[in-house]
């Protein structure tokens, strides 16, 4: 990694990995831009100069902030400063939480947008979470045929996830991201100082991905994680950058999903699958994105394992390492059915089956697998044990 400069600045931030206290001095530092399909990736202090520049430059009518109510409280008069613009600036705020993410809620802000006089001409800058930013960017992508629109991630899976790809869109009831459009932003501003608004189980959440995009591409990322008591977290901005850089590397060989980018879908297909089935359940607690991957990349290193994709010891490995970090999902015998029933809306299906994304060995993935029932129920029956 290339670094430009380093700004003195040390955050501190405390959250727990199960139930060891990590304290975390991030020392932020202009990082090297990352160039996705079509739009850059900024960094740190390099993403707000990126953003006025392209508003000195570009004549809009106006700006609009999308917030939730979680990013309106914590993050939006962080942001504000750093804006240097004349434009009226206007904030919509919509609830927050994934039961949010749905047409309805793309309805409302249709309207406000329209009430507030936007049009072609318009800026929309989305400030927060994955929901945030992929509403967002639906939103942007469709209002009027399309305006342009800039996403700035304010959690660590939104960060090191949300931020590549291009991926915008809603859930239909409770199937996750159903309706949407791949669509790319003018830029992405990754700023881990908003870190320090995530509570414990937010930060967990988003290392899920950290944690997939090592296994499906880079075995020495993987392994950085093995024991957490190591890590220097000092150097987390590093950490996002690498796993920014890996989904990017990805995608942009694949940008619209029809062949590598399934990659990405490890750990996702039963991970969503349980997501949703906790979601619309009222008897169980409703499940982070993260918290619902870890164990389907559990779930999945288990299938991958049993069909000789990945050995046994590379199996423990990682359930072993992912369960030092995440709380156990507690699978009642009731839960089996509705969760594999919920399969058949996986967006990766094709012709009615039912497309994996496995292991092949630490580090490399095989896409298009098909798996039957029986196997998914045992890998449920071992990852209780």
């Amino acid at each position: 990694m290339n670094y430009i400069s380093i700004k003195i600045h040390f955050i501190l931030t405390l959250f727990y990995f199960k139930n060891t206290l990590f304290c975390i001095f991030i020392i932020k530092v202009i990082m090297q831009s990352i160039q996705a399909n079509g739009y850059p990736i900024h960094f740190n202090k390099k993403g707000y100069e990126a953003l006025n520049l392209h508003l000195k430059e570009t004549k809009y009518s106006n700006l609009f902030v999308l917030v939730d109510t979680k990013t309106n409280e914590h993050c939006l008069s962080k942001f504000l400063p750093y804006l240097e613009t004349n434009l009226t600036i206007e904030i919509i705020e919509f609830e927050a939480g994934e039961a949010n993410k749905n047409i309805d809620t793309c309805v409302e802000v249709w309207k406000v947008l329209t009430e507030l006089g936007a049009d072609r001409k318009s800026l929309i800058v989305n400030l927060g979470g994955g929901v945030v930013t992929d509403l967002g960017g639906f939103v942007a992508s469709t209002f009027k045929r399309g305006v342009d629109f800039v996403n700035i991630p304010t959690t660590l899976l939104a960060m090191v996830d949300a931020s590549v790809g291009g991926k915008n869109g809603v859930d239909l009831g409770n199937l996750k991201n159903q309706i949407g459009v791949i669509n790319v932003p003018l830029m992405v501003l990754v700023d881990s100082s908003y870190l320090v608004t995530l509570p414990k189980n937010e930060m967990r959440s988003g290392l899920a991905e950290m944690l997939k995009h090592g296994l499906i591409f880079d075995k020495m990322e993987w392994e950085k994680f093995l024991n957490l008591k190591d890590i220097d977290f000092a150097d987390f901005d590093a950490f996002i950058h690498r796993s920014v850089a890996i989904k990017n590397a990805i995608v942009m060989q694949d940008p619209t999903e029809k062949n590598i980018r399934k990659a990405l879908n490890f750990g996702h297909t039963l991970g969503h699958a349980i997501e949703s089935y906790f979601l619309e359940n009222e008897n169980k607690t409703t499940l982070l994105h993260g918290e619902a991957i870890a164990a389907g990349m559990i779930l999945e290193s288990y299938i991958s394992w049993q069909k000789n994709l990945i050995s046994k010891d590379e199996y423990n490995q990682i359930k072993n390492t992912i369960k030092s970090i995440f709380e156990d999902i507690v699978f009642e015998e009731n839960d089996l059915f509705p969760i594999q029933e919920l399969l058949i809306h996986d967006k990766k299906n094709e012709y009615g089956n039912i497309q994996f994304a496995l292991l092949d060995s630490i580090g490399k993935i095989k896409i298009n697998q098909e798996v039957e029932n029986e196997l998914i129920s045992r890998a449920f029956d071992d990852y209780k044990m």
